[in-house]
């Protein structure tokens, strides 16, 4: 955590940096802002189709300040890597303590959760530079850490019957590694709802007050970048449901309980299918997206930190 919390840190200090790079381009912006309304004016006197809305529209989606090299960002990824190796063998040497997979219970299964959603983070910074989303990963993770190690730590325990299955390697890592996807998504859409906000004051000749926002990617490729991940999450999620199933009817005889794990895994699963419909065959495009992507991801919070403790089931296995 300690190593993270330095992460965090660095990558705080890039935010600053990206900040303290924008005032300059804004009086730039401000200025093309005027030069394109004059002319869209013009346009519209003489019975031109475009219009001042989509010409702003346009200027905002490009208005992007070039950020170079950062060294604290270098420095924040690569804490965050030296993070997640220590993150790793701790979850390996609790798995050794045990004899078993290392998520039997809330506590290992926070460790492996949380060290999945860094892997995937760090996966995806190989195919597409998202560094800038390193506070909220590495903050994301702190807190998950945090809550685990002051509510969530059991001493290693035997497993129960139930879970003594090859389906608790299968079924849960994948739930984990969907959730991962799952977290980049939800900080994706997050971001994507702050520059939308920025385009919009943009197009109105107004401005935001998160500066380090305009040397951002815009708000309709975070958009993409945040579908392409929820989807990798959702075809895990469901794999996730179907091996729960089967799993069910092998412990306990039935492959549908209405049990409330159950319920909730499929609550998440209705809307994560929502958000990928809607945006692909109604044009549900922009904040309403973002929005359907948090609200998926507030409900796998929901499912991990409260219905695993507080509700009675079948799957009660907190260990708490």
């Amino acid at each position: 955590m300690a190593v993270y919390a330095l992460a965090f840190i660095a990558f705080s200090f890039d935010l600053a940096k990206r900040s303290a790079a924008v005032p300059s381009a804004t009086a730039a912006d401000a200025q093309v802002r005027r030069a394109e309304s004059a002319r869209a004016e013009a346009a519209g006197a003489a019975g031109g189709t475009t219009t001042l809305t989509r010409i702003s529209a346009r200027i905002a989606n490009d208005a992007v300040t070039p950020y170079g090299r950062s060294a604290s960002l270098r420095v924040g990824v690569s804490l965050t890597v030296l993070a997640w190796l220590i993150h790793l063998v701790s979850a390996v040497l609790r798995g050794v303590a045990a004899e078993r997979v290392p998520w039997a219970n809330m506590y290992e299964f926070a460790m492996t959760g949380t060290l999945l959603i860094v892997s995937v983070f760090l996966i995806v910074l190989t195919r597409a530079d998202l560094r800038f989303l390193g506070t909220f990963v590495t903050g994301m993770v702190l807190v998950l850490l945090g809550i685990a190690a002051l509510r969530f730590y059991v001493e290693v325990a035997p497993l129960p019957p139930a879970l003594q299955s090859a389906w608790l390697v299968i079924h849960v890592f994948v739930a984990s590694l969907g959730t991962g996807f799952f977290a980049l998504g939800f900080a994706l859409s997050t971001v994507q709802l702050l520059q939308f906000r920025r385009e919009s004051l943009l197009a109105s000749a107004k401005s935001g007050r998160l500066r380090f926002l305009a040397t951002l990617p815009s708000a309709a490729t975070l958009e993409n970048l945040a579908y392409r991940v929820t989807i990798i999450g959702f075809i895990l999620w469901t794999f996730t449901l179907m091996a729960g199933s089967i799993w069910a009817e092998q412990a306990w005889g039935r492959y549908w309980g209405w049990d409330t794990k159950e319920v909730w895994t499929f609550i998440i699963w209705t809307l994560y299918a929502g958000y990928i419909h809607a945006r692909a065959t109604r044009g549900w495009r922009g904040s309403r997206s973002a929005w359907l992507s948090i609200i998926g991801f507030a409900a796998v919070m929901f499912n991990f930190g409260i219905v695993n403790v507080f509700f009675k089931g079948l799957h009660s296995y907190s260990g708490l």
